[in-house]
């Protein structure tokens, strides 16, 4: 049982309407953890801002996708990991490509250096080095799809607390975690 209230859709007060809407209009549903962040106005624009911004970023949906799948593993986040699976497959990643990425691995050199840098990120609370930038720019980012891989874990970072700290049940297909959180 979530440890806050979960905003009913129907009912939500005029400064979560909006957001809610647009959230319905893009998943069918307002999913449990945009519920449980609504309840202060401002998280829920923040967060679904930042989908929004991120959902348009050059790094591209898939990419996207898969970060948040090897962050939502590291962080023992069911709910992120079983969201993220299913909106990657979504954007063209295939099964095993997501289980890749959920272990933080990629056949695909860029992708393997994203997930790298990103988990890196989070193992590290930040602390990289150079090599590991130019571990990224080797692999064909330049400095702003850097940036962008940065607001990824920025963002995965604020829904798995969201969702763990709140213990928002999961509303998507169940993924096992591969990693004991």
């Amino acid at each position: 049982m979530a440890r806050v209230n979960l905003v009913d859709p129907a009912s939500a007060n005029a400064a979560v309407k909006p957001a809610f809407d647009q959230i319905k209009g893009a998943f069918g549903v307002v999913p449990n953890m945009f519920r449980a962040v609504a309840n202060s106005p401002a998280a829920l624009d923040s967060m679904w801002g930042s989908f929004r911004a991120l959902g348009t970023g050059r790094i591209g949906a898939k990419l996207g996708e898969q970060i948040a799948v090897a962050i939502a593993d590291r962080n023992g986040c069911n709910y992120c990991l079983a969201a993220h699976t299913l909106l990657g497959q979504k954007a063209g990643a295939s099964a095993a490509e997501m289980a890749e990425a959920q272990a933080g691995r990629s056949a695909d050199p860029r992708t393997a250096a994203a997930l790298s840098f990103a988990l890196k990120i989070i193992e590290n609370r930040a602390d990289v080095t150079v090599s590991d930038v130019q571990a990224l720019r080797a692999a064909g980012f330049d400095d702003g799809e850097i940036v962008e891989i940065l607001a990824h874990v920025a963002l995965n970072l604020f829904t798995n607390y969201v969702n763990v700290a709140l213990n928002v049940a999961v509303d998507f297909p169940a993924i096992k975690l591969s990693r004991a959180a």
